[in-house]
């Protein structure tokens, strides 16, 4: 896509390396105002906005790319998927994205234990192709589920078991990269291949050897600057291992073959916790005697965290920080021999030995996701930039006591985790960048915490890189020798400072660039149509919550996640929850997204969104898109002609009601060709999508009919959504059986209340508000009364339990939020109550994405596991989402999302199985895709 409209300046200059591109034959060539704002920034501090974005299709295209960067004086700025930390991934030219094209395993040699892959490969996708073979790729960043090789090769990263593996480096077998000239390099370990560069490189450091040696290489986790020790003699002159960390600043990595390991064949965790963060640190240098896999450190306030919000978190030892050591190998005795022998060791409080690989699992989980649940543990937002430090382990404790001085002197606070064993710590501190004078307490505390970490003989980076954030602090750490020498590499790959300019060498200040205020107040109408609770209703400070880690990348399938239904069929960057929450940032700065809540850009990213509430729960920062864009859409149709699905599908119970009495004249008139596509066309239907029927006669009808039962059960309600009582009744009634066997007293409103769902992902937000305040109204008095409230339909259950607040000020609100139950919930908590006996069946379950997401499913689970029948729970979204998959212009991707997981587990199920969906979009999906019909849990337990 090219588009050269809303260029800022230097739009001659961004014109002339466009037509350079494409006039050498490069395709994905994108300089909208949309791409750029998608890739402006990383999971850094740091805006830079980009001339153009490159997606190369092949090694041709990124020469190409390459050349014409030369031929134009055009910086270059090498991408994998955009999780680098220290602002290493963003620049002024053109922005290479590997990812997207150049992500291909293209051989596994297992007898060799080596991988040759492209840049782009996400590490998740090496990983499952060498496990196949029975191997793995040693070094595991906590963002394996989405960061690229290329990315880790030019971070040099590390991650949890780098004690056991090594660092990326460690694991480099041969390189292909083209240096900014143009030449062609192929480097392998202990082969020296003739290049004019690396001569001049080898004379470069047979001069300098007595810096080399002095200074380089001094511990495991020294990773600031190059690491010019691999070139030395007596390593080797190794320039395929010292590529590993140069940033992207010295070429362009086009492939890489990297070593395999055996996986262990047992693992023990052993979780010891302890007073403070200070005391686990000093325990770390006796637990390395025990030869662990890996030692990391994890703050309670992370844990405390993920409690509050509901999520699950297993049992752990007494204490405010906790180190999870795992000891892994061949013989499971002699593992767990270390094991008790490490407790013995020592100083913990309290320790516990973890050997369920599925609780071990959700440990690693949460330590991996450390970086963006950090970020919510303070009153204040905790931020990036004094990141992953590291210092020789035995002096580790000494440096957390003095970085907490550090700290209180600069009124910050912080959340320290990280790789302890190795001395490398993470920590997101508070500062106060958007208060005045924030920038110089930013600056002024990282030269103070460098000089501390210098003074211990430590490293500013110790795997993310320097990038922007540390590159200037390097003359704290060397000498200017070293520095100097630094230049001169620079200067035998790179003269012409083309290659990530302002990153290791002639580097940009530190405080430069950083992103601008985060709040909205001020800059666009504040007049919110939701309260923004979590975010003190600042629409700025809600779409900041995005701090680029980007799990919405990761592939979710088999995870039990939801977030990004349409990032996962597209793998587009403008469809990822990050990339729109960008989008939304540069709107809220209004320097590139000039249109406000308008902005064609905006609703561009925004127009795939589906409005699932995956992200509200699978983003460690708690991302809520959806939230987002009812909002944009409030805003952007407040007085305004709406498109006709706002009108039809966005008030669809309005004329559901309606038509109710009728339903059979209804349903003639949309079973009738011609009137059928009519009716498509005036409700921005696809007019591949079939209409759905209304009920014979509503459920609320059919329950006033129903005599009651003998007094002294215990009462409940079963709340009557829209879809339950127009469309989907047989659910509805299935649920009055179930719960009458359970021994319950079922009553029912005398007319159903309605909770403004399709109001609400259509922006229509005042007469949602209406519509919610209503329903809240009808039930709040079963509520007070103690008197459960049973809903049916996730996402109109979801509404009450999470929209409702946020649309309304009202405490009653609060109540019914606390009050309302789904069916497995209930029955959960019912004394006596027994499942059907399914033994010998197959259940594929597809969870609702607004349950999963907003109250969890785990309760259905436990229903669904104690019928005794073989269970494929599904993860992701089945593509429909409410009116999103029905409406024009959404069809492609909505199929495209039921074939990741629903559609083909459908088509594999064993002859017999059951499809459980209680969402009425899941089942509408199944039947128009798959003419497979599934039933609501209450259909299922009604037998």
């Amino acid at each position: 896509m090219i588009d050269h409209l809303d260029r800022d300046q230097g739009s001659t200059v961004a014109s002339d390396i466009v037509h350079a591109l494409i006039a050498r034959g490069v395709e994905d060539v994108d300089d909208s105002t949309l791409a750029r704002a998608l890739y402006s920034t990383d999971a850094s501090l740091y805006r830079v906005v980009p001339q153009v974005v490159v997606r190369p299709r092949s090694v041709e295209e990124v020469l190409a790319t390459i050349d014409a960067c030369r031929a134009t004086g055009t910086p270059l700025t090498s991408r994998g998927s955009g999780t680098s930390i220290a602002g290493n991934a963003v620049g002024t030219g053109v922005v290479l994205d590997f990812s997207r094209h150049l992500n291909r395993v293209h051989e596994i040699d297992a007898e060799a234990r080596t991988a040759r892959v492209d840049p782009g490969t996400v590490h998740a996708v090496l990983q499952r192709a060498a496990t196949a073979q029975g191997l793995r790729f040693g070094p595991d960043p906590s963002t394996h589920t989405r960061c690229t090789v290329g990315g880790m090769i030019g971070n040099n990263a590390c991650g949890s078991r780098a004690l056991a593996y090594g660092r990326t480096s460690d694991n480099v077998v041969a390189l292909d990269a083209v240096t900014a000239a143009g030449e062609q390099l192929t480097l392998e370990r202990g082969k020296g291949l003739p290049s004019p560069t690396l001569d001049q490189l080898r004379e470069l450091v047979g001069t300098q050897l007595s810096t080399i040696r002095t200074e380089f290489g001094t511990f495991g986790r020294q990773v600031s600057g190059y690491s010019l020790e691999h070139l030395l003699p007596e390593n080797g002159f190794d320039v395929a291992t010292f590529m590993a960390g140069t940033e992207g600043t010295l070429a362009t990595l086009t492939s890489a073959t990297v070593r395999l390991v055996e996986d262990p064949a047992h693992r023990l965790m052993l979780v010891l916790g302890y007073g403070s963060m200070a005391e686990a640190a000093d325990d770390v240098p006796a637990l390395l005697d025990f030869s662990p896999t890996a030692c990391e450190g994890l703050d309670s306030r992370i844990v405390n965290v993920v409690r509050d919000n509901g999520g699950t978190v297993p049992d752990l030892p007494r204490g405010q920080g906790w180190l999870f050591v795992e000891i892994s190998g061949a013989d499971e005795r002699e593992i767990a021999d270390s094991v008790n022998k490490a407790v013995a060791a020592s100083a913990a409080l309290d320790s516990r030995i973890v050997s369920d690989p599925r609780e071990q699992a959700v440990l690693w989980r949460i330590r991996e996701e450390g970086a963006g649940l950090a970020t919510r543990t303070l009153p204040r937002k905790a931020l990036s930039g004094w990141e992953d430090a590291a210092v020789p382990p035995d002096r580790l404790g000494a440096y957390l006591r003095e970085q907490d001085v550090l700290l209180a002197e600069y009124g910050l606070d912080g959340v320290p985790y990280g790789h302890f064993g190795d001395g490398c710590v993470h920590i997101r501190i508070d500062f106060p960048l958007d208060d005045p004078g924030g920038h110089d307490v930013f600056r002024n505390f990282l030269v103070e915490a460098a000089t501390l970490v210098s003074s211990l003989g430590g490293s500013l980076s110790g795997e993310h890189g320097d990038g922007r954030a540390r590159s200037e602090l390097l003359p704290l750490m060397y000498s200017d020798e070293a520095i100097d020498l630094f230049a001169k590499v620079k200067g035998v790959f790179d003269p012409d400072d083309l290659l990530n300019p302002g990153v290791l060498v002639r580097p940009n200040a530190m405080d430069a660039d950083l992103r601008g205020p985060e709040s909205a107040k001020g800059r666009l109408d504040q007049r919110l149509g939701l309260r923004l609770l979590h975010d003190a209703g600042d629409f700025g400070k809600a779409v900041h919550r995005c701090t680029g880690v980007g799990k919405c990348l990761a592939d979710n399938h088999g995870s039990n996640g939801v977030m990004c239904p349409s990032f996962q069929a597209t793998r587009d960057e403008k469809d990822s929850t990050r990339g729109r929450a960008r989008v939304l940032q540069e709107m809220i700065d209004g320097r590139l997204v000039t249109g406000g809540w308008r902005a064609p850009e905006v609703h561009e990213a925004l127009d795939l969104c589906l409005s699932c509430k995956g992200c509200a729960n699978d983003c460690p920062t708690g991302t809520d898109m959806a939230t987002y864009k009812s909002e944009v859409l409030h805003q952007s149709y407040k007085g305004r002609i709406r498109p006709r699905s706002h009108y039809i599908l966005g008030r669809l119970p309005f004329w559901a009601r309606l038509s109710s009495r009728i339903a059979w004249l209804a349903n003639l008139m949309l079973s009738t060709p011609g009137v059928r596509s009519l009716a498509r066309w005036a409700a921005g239907v696809d007019q591949r999508r079939s209409l759905p029927m209304f009920a014979r006669g509503s459920f609320t009808r059919w329950a006033r009919k129903r005599p009651a039962l003998a007094a002294g059960r215990p009462r409940v309600l079963l709340w009557a959504d829209s879809f339950t009582d127009f469309f989907s009744t047989v659910a509805g009634k299935s649920a009055v059986n179930v719960l009458e066997s359970a021994g319950y007293q079922v009553e029912f409103l005398a007319r159903s209340a309605c909770c403004g769902l399709t109001w609400i992902t259509t922006g229509q937000l005042d007469k949602a508000r209406s519509i919610v305040g209503a329903a809240v109204a009808q039930l709040h008095p079963y509520v007070a009364d103690g008197v459960p409230v049973v809903g049916l339909e996730p996402s109109c259950l979801a509404v009450l339990r999470s929209d409702a607040v946020e649309l309304l000020d009202d405490p009653r609100a609060v109540d019914v939020a606390q009050g309302v139950f789904t069916l497995s919930e209930l029955l959960r908590r019912t004394d006596g109550w027994v499942a059907p006996d399914l033994t010998g069946t197959t259940l594929v379950v597809q969870p609702h994405c607004h349950q999963a997401s907003v109250f969890g499913f785990e309760a259905d689970l436990a229903i669904l596991e104690s019928t005794g029948a073989t269970i494929d729970r599904l993860s992701g979204c089945c593509g429909l989402a409410g009116n999103f998959g029905v409406e024009k212009g959404h069809y492609e991707v909505s199929v495209a999302i039921a074939e990741l997981q629903l559609l083909p587990a459908v088509r594999n199920a064993p002859p017999g199985a059951i499809v459980v969906a209680d969402g009425f979009s899941c089942r509408t999906q199944l039947l128009d895709l798959a003419d497979q019909p599934a039933v609501h849990l209450a259909q299922l337990l009604d037998q």
